[in-house]
């Protein structure tokens, strides 16, 4: 960020004139945001990074003349940006979306007009790009991908893993839930994604993963061997009935400034769960799951806050640790095997 004028250098690349009218309108409108450009195609935004130095891209992802999921490749390879995925709502644009994600893009956002109005695309948008301008991106080869060491665990735990992330959350998830045994805890996730995105990452992670992982409907029973994950635009609690947990999926306001919070899934945890919960907070901008982790904490949980070090946003896991709601702090690469050491 240019330590002078303290604002957010942003380039906006898209092929639609009506989207880079409709971003650099609503950017603007932020007083630490400064739209320095918007480029029509991937060439012409290349010499526009080189002359402008954005601190943030927006990078629509169906582009003629070269794709954007060439052009972040190309890009995350030589010259490291913070780059935000602009993707239409389809399930060729989730999967798309993933692919950018493990490109190296720290988030992703739909394109108004879809999901949902250009004001609440808007506000998204705008606490997308302050976290994107907070991240930590190195240069990212094809082959770079670390290899994740699988874990067992010697019985099957009743105890569940109730998991909040943000900005950065899906590699980091995705790095977690890759060491989980066939027999891990039951596993409950609010990662910040927009809705339909959130189904193209479970069935994603599902492929790659020894457990079962899929985007949560209402009622789904929590069990070992599965991780659930909440739907975009929807809030998920834990809920118990007898000795079987269960979630529930609703709509709702937005809580601390999202939907799905995770928040509101860690408040159903201290609650409903208790010691037999055991809370992490990885990467991500703002505040939103330190609440809940302090209750899940006073409930008597075990909790994990992810370290500085290891975080591409160290936001939501700082403000955990400040308030005390975090009872261990962890690098990435140790949580998995902590998760199963306390279950």
């Amino acid at each position: 960020m240019d330590m002078f004028s303290n604002k957010i250098k942003v380039l906006v690349i898209d092929d639609s004139a009506m989207v880079r009218t409709i971003f650099t309108r609503e950017l603007s409108r932020d007083p630490r945001i400064e739209v320095v450009g918007a480029a029509p195609d991937p060439y012409i935004a290349r010499n526009m990074i080189v002359e402008l130095k954005p601190d943030v891209l927006t990078l629509d992802i169906e582009m003629p003349k070269m794709d954007g999921l060439t052009f972040l490749r190309k890009l995350m390879a030589s010259y490291p940006l913070p780059t935000i995925i602009v993707s239409s709502l389809t399930p060729k644009g989730g999967e798309l979306a993933m692919e950018a994600i493990e490109a190296g893009a720290v988030e992703v956002i739909c394109k108004p007009g879809e999901a949902y109005s250009v004001g609440d695309m808007a506000i998204e948008l705008i606490d997308k790009i302050k976290a994107a301008a907070m991240a930590r991106v190195q240069k990212r080869d094809v082959q770079s991908a670390t290899a994740v060491q699988k874990l067992s665990l010697t019985r099957t735990t009743q105890k569940i893993a109730v998991i909040g992330a943000s900005t950065g959350g899906t590699q980091a998830l995705q790095d977690v839930l890759l060491a989980m045994p066939a027999n891990c805890p039951g596993i409950v996730i609010v990662q910040h994604m927009p809705e339909h995105f959130t189904r193209s990452f479970a069935d994603r992670l599902n492929e790659l993963c020894e457990i079962q992982v899929k985007e949560a409907e209402d009622g789904d029973t929590v069990s070992p061997g599965k991780a659930l994950i909440a739907p975009g635009n929807y809030h998920m609690l834990l809920r118990r009935s007898g000795a079987r947990y269960f979630v529930n999926v609703k709509t709702g306001p937005l809580v601390s400034r999202h939907r799905p919070s995770v928040d509101v899934l860690f408040k159903s945890a201290a609650k409903f769960v208790g010691r037999n919960a055991v809370g992490v907070i990885m990467t991500g901008m703002g505040a939103d799951g330190a609440e809940g982790l302090k209750l899940m904490r006073d409930a008597g949980a075990d909790t994990i806050a992810q370290d500085e070090a290891s975080c591409v946003v160290f936001g939501m896991p700082k403000e955990a640790i400040a308030l005390g709601a975090a009872a261990h702090v962890v690098p990435l690469n140790r949580i998995p095997k902590k998760i199963l050491d306390l279950c």
